[in-house]
């Protein structure tokens, strides 16, 4: 079935979507209301990827709540664990971001969003000191050594040069 919808100039293609009460005898709906359920087509691939995201975020819930937190904690450093309590909090506040909108309230209004900006900031703290504990030292003495090394000294070369006979001249042995 097509509409006259227009998106980019092109006709919109309309799909059914599966109705969730389909299998409930209490919840069953008429053949009517079930062609009502329709999306257009450009949007079913957003969908197959936010299902399979979806998947992803499931998943590694699953994962993260088969450890207890204590013994989570316990084998990560301190820089670790406030790398994995931010992203805790930053998924949590995400989500619930979500669920906002899913309900027709605009998330930017809300103070969840001062909540992830607040986020945010402390991430980016975290990741500056990450950034600090990965950059290489500098070891003074060896950079001293490599600088004085590296320079020219003309008086070393004139001292070289008496030290080490001429060539083309013989020296006289008794």
């Amino acid at each position: 079935m097509t509409s006259p919808l227009r998106a980019g100039g092109g006709s919109t293609h309309l799909v059914a979507l599966p109705s969730p009460t389909r299998g409930r005898p209490e919840m069953e709906m008429s053949e009517d209301d079930i062609n009502m359920e329709e999306y257009p087509t450009e949007i079913h691939d957003y969908l197959a990827a936010f299902e399979k995201s979806l998947g992803s975020v499931d998943e590694m819930l699953k994962t993260m709540m088969s450890v207890s937190r204590s013994e989570l904690l316990q084998k990560l450093d301190p820089l670790e664990q406030a790398k994995l309590d931010l992203v805790s909090v930053y998924t949590l506040n995400s989500m619930f971001w979500v669920y906002l909108a899913t309900q027709g309230i605009n998330p930017k209004e809300h103070p969840v969003k001062q909540e992830l900006e607040r986020i945010r900031t402390y991430m980016n703290k975290v990741k500056e000191i990450a950034d600090k504990k990965k950059a290489s030292k500098l070891n003074k003495g060896a950079a001293s050594r490599f600088v004085r090394n590296a320079l020219w000294e003309p008086n070393t070369e004139n001292e070289h040069s008496s030290k080490t006979p001429a060539k083309g001249k013989k020296r006289k042995t008794d």
